[in-house]
């Protein structure tokens, strides 16, 4: 028979530590099992369509892995928790108000702003970025982003928000204040992106820290409205304004050799490295 005495003592043990120090493992556990979570459910899927003989193409492969990454892993990962904590993952999102709304519009324009700086600071700096996956396979296969700009709102959102701020920031936020909480969920969020970005690590470290820093703005606004809708409107909205961008410029963009690629291709490389997905 086997015995759970050990695994009792050791959750004994954990729940015996001080609250920020239960926080600072468990947070980040949550992030984590959700990207676990996905890679073993896209793993699963993918081994059963090629059992069957069946080779998805980009879209339908980029549908299939919003539905099971945002919306079955970390929709579930954060459910999950929600429920067994005694909350209802549907009670974290309301009906907007019209503060909510202003929030929601401003939080958009802010999380642009700090693009446009951040994407100054590096190119003065020289310093590498990494290329996003999705926006990679966007990119070659401009068919893709259509699908992209309303999948930001409907799963990347709110999926990855219910997870990010819904879950792992209210664990921070039981142990420290907001100043503390906010930008530890953001580090969080931003390092589980290093398996979606290619290239070397000092491009992935630069670009998960742009990512970083937008995201204060998805965990501020969530702090001062308690509405997940909000930081999930910020996040579909900024995700969709990249991915428009982007095949702006792969299906409209200036020929190559022509005055106006330059510019255009610095464009096009921030747009691949930064959308929060």
């Amino acid at each position: 028979m086997v015995s759970f005495a050990p695994l009792r003592s050791l959750i004994a043990w954990f729940r015996s530590l001080d609250p920020r120090i239960q926080a600072l493992v468990v947070a980040p556990a949550i992030g984590f099992s959700g990207i676990l979570a996905a890679g073993v459910i896209v793993l699963v899927v993918l081994i059963a369509l090629s059992l069957v003989g069946y080779q998805p193409s980009p879209l339908v492969l980029i549908g299939l892995s919003l539905v099971l990454v945002q919306g079955i892993s970390f929709g579930g990962v954060a459910s999950i928790y929600l429920i067994r904590t005694g909350r209802s993952p549907l009670s974290l999102f309301r009906v907007p108000t019209l503060r909510d709304v202003a929030v929601a519009v401003g939080g958009f324009f802010g999380s642009l702003a700090i693009l446009i700086a951040a994407s100054a600071a590096v190119q003065q700096a020289g310093a590498p970025t990494a290329e996003n996956e999705v926006a990679q396979i966007g990119a070659e296969n401009p068919e893709v982003l259509l699908l992209l700009i309303p999948a930001a709102f409907v799963f990347i959102g709110p999926g990855e928000e219910i997870l990010f701020r819904g879950v792992v920031q209210d664990r921070l936020r039981e142990a420290f204040s907001p100043w503390v909480a906010i930008p530890l969920a953001s580090v969080i969020f931003g390092a589980v992106h290093y398996v979606a970005l290619t290239g070397a690590a000092p491009g992935r470290i630069v670009t998960i820290g742009i990512l970083s820093t937008l995201t204060l703005v998805f965990g501020a606004t969530y702090e001062y409205t308690d509405n997940l809708v909000v930081p999930s409107f910020i996040h579909g909205a900024y995700d969709a304004v990249l991915f428009a961008g982007l095949y702006v410029v792969v299906v409209y963009g200036p020929e190559a050799g022509s005055p106006e690629q330059a510019a255009t291709m610095a464009f096009a490389d921030l747009l691949w490295a930064v959308p929060l997905v």
